[in-house]
């Protein structure tokens, strides 16, 4: 009775003097490491040119503003449900009267905070949102953190701003080649 089509059967040959002294391993993976060596770099000059991260990878966090730059965000509190890691936090206030050109509803999220030491940027905030309001950018990565007090990103560093619009593109439309980033501001 045979419990599997793929096994193999294994023989146990006398091994010659070279195999015990692994001559042909050593061989082999000499001649791997020589390839290596005469490859072409994939290194690239990082400060004037930086890497295209690709359509799907999720950085920096944005609140996007609509058309006439109001605020997206309802302070429904879906993102924070959907966070697996709890690194979003938010406090609900009532638009007042004269605040129409800053929110577009009637709630909105006085104060929407995001802990960046506990975010894995999963992109479960982005898919919850339903006014399309968080994003995670594929073309910017979170900067490094120096002090503790850096790590919990408000208002301040989430909405965006109107001369540095968020566009996100279609992978289909991506024309970038591994190290020239793509176009991704709108012109407006």
């Amino acid at each position: 009775m045979q419990l599997t089509n793929r096994s193999k059967q294994v023989s146990n040959k006398e091994m010659t003097l070279a195999e015990k002294m692994y001559l042909p391993a050593v061989i082999g993976g000499l001649a791997i490491t020589i390839r290596h060596f005469f490859r072409k770099k994939p290194t690239i000059q990082y400060p004037e040119v930086k890497k295209y991260l690709g359509p799907i990878y999720r950085g920096h966090h944005v609140l996007k503003r609509d058309e006439q730059g109001r605020e997206r965000c309802t302070a429904c509190g879906l993102c924070a449900v959907a966070c697996p890691a709890e690194a979003i936090s938010m406090v609900a206030a009532e638009r007042k009267k004269g605040e129409e050109s800053l929110y577009r509803e009637e709630k909105y999220a006085a104060v929407y905070e995001i802990n960046m030491l506990r975010c894995i940027f999963c992109g479960l905030c982005e898919e919850a949102c339903p006014k399309q309001a968080v994003y995670l950018r594929h073309d910017r990565m979170v900067p490094v953190f120096q002090e503790r007090d850096e790590v919990i990103y408000g208002k301040d560093r989430l909405v965006e701003k109107m001369d540095d619009r968020y566009v996100r593109i279609a992978s289909s439309e991506v024309q970038a080649t591994p190290t020239e980033p793509s176009l991704t501001r709108a012109a407006t």
